[in-house]
């Protein structure tokens, strides 16, 4: 093998490895462990039942206020008289990112994972690869999402939702047209911003945008995760309760 083709493989294989660093540069400068913990939608409170409990704010993703164009606006209602007939298995996408279940991030080099109680999981890929072809994907219940890093903002794309969910009782009567655009930052140790905006040309007269926020979920320091039809779940004073194992 000839000096001039060892050297040609040696700055290809330096490149590469400038490559990944480049790409995990950028979430290793801001502490990507710092990510890591329990997270809840602010002024919504842990529970596991699907429904905010008193005294928390209603879901922003369910809002009748929202830029419907007419389509969406007969959707809408149609999913206010039906929707509660729907059981709750999960949460599916979008409302994963604005419910009351406690949900953790972790981030790696090459992808950023969401994980709430119901074992929803976000596969969002940082790794520079594309949404697949039109004709090589289908709707799924948390769509195909890719992401990228703008300095220490997390830029996340999403397509292919399935609507109606299959999981949660209750969701956006967005088309699966829907386009998602979220870009979530770091504020401070205990709070995440986000600014999710949804272009759907099915059911919404405008762009929809949206201002969430997560903070630490108090007093949670793990997620539980069980069949939501054990013996141990329990409705009291409208809230799930975990009762003590039956002697």
């Amino acid at each position: 093998m000839s000096l001039r083709l060892s050297m040609a493989r040696f700055a290809l294989v330096s490149s590469v490895v400038v490559l990944n660093a480049g790409v995990w540069s950028s979430v290793s400068a801001q502490d990507s462990g710092a990510w890591q913990g329990v997270w809840i939608a602010d002024g919504l409170t842990p529970d596991i039942s699907g429904f905010p409990p008193p005294g928390s704010r209603w879901y922003k993703l369910l809002d009748p206020q929202a830029p419907w164009n007419e389509e969406g606006r007969k959707r809408f209602e149609a999913m206010m008289r039906s929707g509660s007939d729907r059981k709750a298995n999960g949460w599916g996408f979008p409302m994963m990112m604005d419910g009351a279940a406690p949900f953790e991030i972790l981030v790696t080099p090459h992808k950023t994972l969401v994980i709430n109680i119901y074992r929803d999981v976000r596969h969002i890929y940082t790794d520079g690869r594309a949404h697949p072809a039109d004709d090589e994907r289908w709707p799924t219940t948390w769509g195909d999402s890719v992401g990228r890093w703008d300095g220490d903002t997390l830029v996340v794309d999403t397509v292919s939702v399935r609507n109606p969910p299959l999981y949660f009782f209750s969701a956006p009567p967005l088309s699966e047209q829907a386009h998602y655009v979220e870009r979530l930052r770091k504020n401070g140790p205990d709070r995440i911003d986000s600014v999710m905006t949804i272009e759907d040309p099915v059911t919404l007269a405008k762009p929809w945008v949206l201002n969430l926020t997560y903070v630490r979920a108090e007093g949670t320091d793990r997620l539980l995760n069980d069949d939501y039809a054990n013996d141990r779940s329990e409705v009291e004073a409208g809230l799930f309760t975990i009762v003590p194992p039956k002697r």
